[in-house]
């Protein structure tokens, strides 16, 4: 396993250890990983979907979904920092989606933000017939740790 997180002197716990199983090698090319093993864990944050909403909950960039699938992780990463958390911790990512070939097509320029950031997660991309409002495209569901 490899530290993800350097010891927090404040509170004196010990790293974070997060291990990518993978038995295979194609998922490398979307980023994500099979499973992930965490270990030392002190905190659990379970995100609800986060969807291409304004602070009012009102739908942005109807249409497009490059626009919502970024729109959604922004909202995501917000969630995240309130919890004094990044996009680092994320160790699952499920997508859903009304358009599973549009949310491929987007995957690794809005993906690519998490990897960036050093996040390693599982995931599941999944294709579903409606969203909670009619013209959102894509939700996104995740839970980190630290």
């Amino acid at each position: 396993m490899k530290d993800r997180h350097a010891k927090n002197p404040k509170q004196g716990r010990a790293s974070v250890k997060h291990a990518a199983i993978n038995p295979w090698t194609w998922q490398d090319q979307f980023g994500f990983s099979q499973a992930i093993e965490v270990s030392a864990a002190q905190r659990t944050l379970y995100c609800a979907g986060q969807t291409s909403v304004d602070a009012e909950g009102k739908v942005l960039h109807a249409g497009d979904l490059g626009a919502q699938f970024r729109a959604a992780l922004d909202n995501l990463e917000t969630v995240l920092k309130k919890a004094g958390l990044t996009l680092r911790n994320i160790v699952r990512l499920n997508v859903y989606t009304t358009d599973v070939d549009g949310v491929v097509e987007h995957w690794n320029s809005v993906m690519g933000r998490v990897n960036e950031a050093g996040g390693r997660y599982a995931s599941t991309l999944l294709g579903v017939a409606r969203l909670a409002f009619p013209d959102l495209l894509v939700e996104l569901e995740a839970t980190a740790v630290e």
